[in-house]
């Protein structure tokens, strides 16, 4: 099974004012990254809103990026939905347009846990030729138990593991030993996800500083965990500062003055509130924004 690492960003789905996919914004995107050398692209994430999309328009954000990237790195698509039916679908979809892996979350209502290894069965089945991660976030069930339950699956390739504990990380790192990637995907220990053995980190952040994380990663990969750790606290600076101002809103407000207009977030993902947009900027300027942009 194909393996994948370094460190990707989990992009960002651009709308315009009248809430629609942004095309045009979307490739700028995608240029933006390669240019910055990232190492591949996780779509319709958490970040990327794909739980708030219709099918149709998670169709169109993958379409419109694998054109763009033209087999430059990989995708891996995430397809996770409440509604099983979609997920399959999504999953179909992705394989047919060529990404390179697919990617689920749990079921987001869960009233019997026994129904997780099943949900995750038919996703994973709908593209049998693709890898298959699990997106683990938000789940108290130990992760190794559950990738036990889960190794009868064919096309199981490992998992984007959004968590702090970093022991149960490397459990789950430790799994297999071929044909297994584990991402870490918390942005704020990703050089400490790296220590402890994941192949590759996907974040939020990635997306305005993306060198950040190619700086950790070649870091940690060079052996040098000092350097890796000194960007990471430069990075966390900026990451803080957007969680104590709203992040998604302030996420979307440090595009804007990349020069990419994302438009709003959709609920029940808020705006930046007009009265702490001053502070942010002034944040953003104290703790180098445009300085670790531009790595």
């Amino acid at each position: 099974m194909r393996t994948f690492d370094g460190f990707w960003p989990a992009l960002i789905t651009p709308y315009t004012e009248n809430d629609e996919i942004n095309v045009k914004v979307l490739r700028e995107l995608v240029d933006y990254h390669l240019s910055k050398g990232v190492s591949g692209f996780y779509l319709c994430g958490s970040t990327g809103e794909g739980a708030f999309q219709t099918v149709a328009e998670r169709k169109l954000v993958v379409e419109t990026a694998l054109a763009r990237i033209n087999g430059r790195v990989p995708v891996i698509v995430h397809v996770g939905a409440a509604v099983l039916n979609d997920a399959v679908e999504l999953a179909r979809h992705a394989q047919a347009r060529g990404a390179a892996g697919i990617s689920s979350i749990l079921p987001p209502v869960i009233y019997n846990l026994q129904g997780v290894v099943p949900f995750f069965e038919r996703i994973a089945a709908a593209a049998p030729e693709l890898p298959f991660l699990p997106y683990l976030f938000g789940f108290s069930r130990d992760a190794v138990a559950l990738m036990r339950d889960l190794a009868h699956i064919p096309n199981l390739a490992g998992t984007k593991y959004t968590g702090p504990n970093m022991y149960e990380m490397n459990q789950v790192i430790r799994f297999r030993s071929e044909g297994w990637t584990v991402f870490s995907g918390m942005d704020e220990q990703a050089a400490l996800g790296l220590m402890y053995g994941a192949a590759g980190v996907i974040g939020s952040t990635l997306n305005f500083m993306p060198g950040v994380y190619r700086e950790i990663y070649a870091s940690v990969r060079g052996g040098d965990p000092a350097r890796a750790l000194e960007f990471q606290r430069r990075g966390n600076r900026i990451t803080e500062l957007m969680i104590s101002n709203g992040f998604v809103g302030s996420f979307r407000e440090g595009m804007r003055l990349l020069g990419f207009d994302c438009g709003q977030p959709r609920l029940p993902n808020l705006p930046l509130p007009e009265a702490k947009r001053a502070a942010l900027h002034a944040g953003f300027e104290e703790f180098g924004f445009a300085e670790l942009a531009a790595l």
